[in-house]
């Protein structure tokens, strides 16, 4: 501007000089012009600036939108429509970062991984489950899944389907956290610009211990059967084959068949217990219990038995406790415990009961034999159904190999827990924890 005035000044005064006044006005009408043109230059430039200022901060929601001042030209009519847009296109932002918030966070929550990877295979997005199945740590966004994904076969199908875009669905063992097994399903990402694949692990692995354990379970049960059924029929059938006029052994061969018959029916009777006490339907409210009237029951229905194999059958004074539970299925618990420990004893042994107050919330049975006792490798089992230390002799005293895991599901089912200490030769302790429970009203 200042340099406009001194080459306007410079000009009137050569001007005047030379007297053409004619010329003189025409450049002052000329200096006016460019005058005025750079004044609407300049203005419209601004305007300008301020539109562009306005358009680059409506999807920056933290910085305040300049006003646009109102005008009727063109400029004004695109400030008017900008200003009208801008609370559609915060409202739309809003509305994305609200459902991309969303996801996240579902997709975080889930117990199942999830893997989301670009055309170079670099991740864009996993949850804590997946992190947590490869063992990663720190942020993976970003890195290269082979960096992150060290099994191989999860890595290759991967790559296949955002090499060829086609879905696939695999059960993959994986041996990053001890040889998991997991339902994993990827599925390329179509709508993307470029391609990329999402991966989803299910982790299978207690489905397939599941598995395991009931093909292991109806083995053992027709196993179990089996015998018993064999042994039946093989005397059945002989005894109408013409040992009915066996006069010394007819009475031996039926002995044995109702012997067998009644090993099916304890066999029955303990499964159908298991069952009540795994499906967590026990037939009755939880009441309170008298430890006292229960375990002397048990003492006194195991007592005969203890006599018969010349055992000694010693309790130690019995508290007056309570606790809240199921009087029949402790009593059965504590009977099982009682029977073992008398018929895997050696004789002239001894089983010993003792009770101890765990101050005052917990209440602690144990159950001690001198007998032959558990090995060490068997310890971690024998909970297990119809599992035998001693599979010749537990079926010559008639157990069903279910005792012990009623004894375990029982005392879970009142909230305690149940441990075993042995040395071979030398015998075991059971020890049983019971939560206790105030003694009921009325009682003395």
């Amino acid at each position: 501007m200042a340099v406009a005035v001194a080459l306007f000044t410079a000009l009137v005064v050569h001007f005047s000089a030379a007297g053409g006044v004619a010329r003189f006005a025409s450049l002052v009408w000329g200096a006016v012009l460019i005058l005025v043109s750079w004044l609407l230059a300049r203005s419209l430039v601004r305007r300008i600036n301020r539109l562009t200022d306005f358009a680059d901060r409506l999807l920056d929601m933290s910085v305040p939108r300049p006003r646009l001042p109102a005008s009727n030209d063109e400029l004004g009519v695109l400030a008017r429509s900008l200003s009208r847009m801008a609370p559609q296109i915060e409202e739309l932002v809003n509305r994305l970062r609200n459902e991309l918030t969303r996801r996240e966070t579902i997709l975080a929550s889930m117990t199942d991984g999830v893997l989301a990877v670009d055309a170079r295979l670099n991740v864009t997005f996993c949850n804590r489950a997946f992190t947590a199945v490869v063992g990663g740590h720190g942020p993976a966004e970003g890195v290269p899944l082979i960096k992150i994904v060290r099994d191989p076969d999860l890595f290759q199908m991967v790559k296949q389907v955002v090499d060829s875009g086609v879905e696939q669905r695999k059960r993959l063992q994986l041996s990053t956290q001890g040889m998991q097994s997991f339902e994993v399903h990827a599925v390329p990402l179509a709508s993307t610009s470029s391609r990329g694949a999402i991966a989803i692990l299910h982790d299978v692995t207690p489905t397939e211990k599941l598995e395991r354990v009931k093909r292991d379970f109806i083995a053992n049960v027709s196993h179990e059967i089996r015998t018993p059924l064999s042994t039946i029929r093989g005397y059945a059938e002989t005894l109408l084959e013409g040992g009915l006029e066996d006069e010394h052994n007819r009475r031996k061969f039926v002995e044995i068949i109702q012997a067998n018959g009644v090993r099916l029916n304890n066999i029955a009777a303990d499964l159908l217990t298991l069952s009540e006490l795994e499906s967590g339907r026990p037939g009755a409210q939880p009441g309170p219990i008298s430890l006292n009237d229960v375990l002397s029951g048990a003492i006194r229905a195991i007592e005969p038995a203890a006599h018969l194999m010349n055992v000694q059958l010693q309790a130690d004074p019995i508290p007056d406790l309570y606790l809240s539970g199921y009087g029949i299925r402790l009593e059965q618990a504590l009977m099982n415990l009682l029977d073992n420990a008398v018929k895997f004893n050696k004789p002239n042994g001894e089983v010993h009961v003792q009770v101890h107050d765990r101050s005052g919330s917990r209440i602690e049975i144990r159950v001690s034999d001198n007998g032959v006792g558990i090995p060490a490798e068997d310890l971690s089992r024998i909970f297990e159904r119809f599992y035998r230390v001693d599979k010749a002799r537990s079926r010559q005293v008639g157990g069903t190999g279910l005792g012990l895991s009623i004894v375990k599901h029982a005392v879970e089912q009142m909230g305690g827990t149940v441990a075993v200490e042995s040395e071979l030769g030398k015998g075991s302790t059971f020890v049983v924890m019971l939560p206790q429970c105030p003694r009921p009203q009325g009682r003395s």
